[in-house]
């Protein structure tokens, strides 16, 4: 029992680090598409608990390390989870894509207009769906892509081998 706990561990650790350093390398000024891939294979191989924990603690990390405002958190964290119970609804990668889309693209967008009215203090300049198109086509893109890799994954048996751990 306490061998899968350490394999988790390790698990959640690597997918925290590969979001950190991924994410600000291949990003697109308002999108981070590598955000939503991590979070559509982790969500797929450890589950909708800990795909939320990775996307928040990635969205913590990337704020104090990187100077990031507080939509790391609005679009990641909800992407996660939807992502995770969209897998564990359909058992398909594409159900865990369109909870990726779902939660970043139009909730996380949503949920990012109050929040960066109470950052900045103001609401003259934002307004309620000036993040969509950006968490969208990041979210669209970003799920396409981790479509790709999990296919992979499925192809070599890996996603399989880490599912049990979880």
């Amino acid at each position: 029992m306490g061998q899968n706990r350490v394999k988790r561990l390790a698990m959640l650790a690597m997918m925290i680090a590969l979001d950190v350093v991924l994410s600000p390398l291949f990003r697109i000024e308002g999108m981070a598409p590598m955000s939503s891939v991590v979070n559509v294979v982790a969500a797929v191989v450890m589950g909708p608990l800990y795909a939320t924990v990775m996307a928040f603690a990635c969205a913590i990390l990337r704020m104090t390390l990187l100077g990031i405002p507080p939509l790391a958190l609005t679009g990641a964290v909800f992407g996660a989870f939807l992502a995770g119970i969209g897998y564990r609804f359909g058992r398909q990668n594409w159900w865990a894509a369109a909870g990726e889309i779902l939660g970043t693209g139009l909730i996380g967008s949503l949920l990012s207009y109050p929040v960066m009215v109470w950052f900045t203090g103001s609401s003259q300049s934002l307004y309620w769906f000036v993040y969509t198109p950006r968490f969208f086509g990041g979210s669209i893109s970003g799920s396409l892509i981790a479509l790709f890799v999990l296919y992979e994954l499925d192809r070599n048996g890996i996603t399989r081998r880490l599912q049990k751990i979880f």
